[in-house]
C-alpha cells in the first residue's frame, strides 16, 4: 500500500487539475470541461441565481465553448487543501483574450477517489480597473 500523499503533494494535484480544467477552454473542449464537474456542482455565474448541478452548469457554459476563440482563460495562483485531503480551494486570475486581467475565480474541489478531483463550487469576482485614489 502506498503512503498517503503529503499536503504539498495534494496541493500540486489540485493545481494540476485546475490547469487541466482551464486547458479545456483553450482547447475548446466542452466535454472535457464537463468531466471535471461534480454531479451537484454549484456555479455562481453572473447576476441571478447560481447554477445548480452538473447538467445546468454544462448547459450554461456551452456558450463559452462555441466560438473559435476562447472568451477568457484562467490559472491557479493559490491552492489550499484541508488536512484530511478531501477538499481543496483554488483561486487565481481570469484574463480576456488579449491577456487583460478581468476577474478572479475561486473554486472548491472534492477528492472523489485517489487523484481524482471534481469541482463542487465555483465563483468569479470582478476586479477593479481603477487607479489608486479614484472614487
Amino acid at each position: 500500500m502506498a503512503a498517503p500523499l503529503t499536503n504539498a503533494e495534494l496541493k500540486q494535484q489540485v493545481a494540476d487539475t485546475e490547469r487541466a480544467f482551464a486547458a479545456t477552454m483553450k482547447a475548446r473542449d466542452h466535454a472535457g470541461f464537463v468531466s471535471f464537474l461534480a454531479d451537484e456542482a454549484i456555479f455562481f455565474s453572473g447576476p441571478g441565481r447560481p447554477l445548480h448541478g452538473k447538467d445546468a452548469v454544462a448547459k450554461e457554459w456551452k456558450r463559452f465553448y462555441e466560438r473559435a476563440e476562447a472568451p477568457f482563460s484562467w490559472e491557479p495562483d493559490e491552492v489550499e487543501v484541508v488536512e484530511s485531503g478531501t477538499l481543496a480551494y483554488s483561486t487565481g486570475p481570469v484574463y480576456d483574450p488579449r491577456g487583460k486581467l478581468i476577474s478572479r475565480f475561486s473554486s472548491i474541489w472534492r477528492q472523489e477517489s485517489p487523484g481524482e478531483w471534481k469541482i463542487v463550487f465555483d465563483r468569479g469576482s470582478e476586479v477593479c480597473d481603477c487607479k489608486k485614489g479614484e472614487k
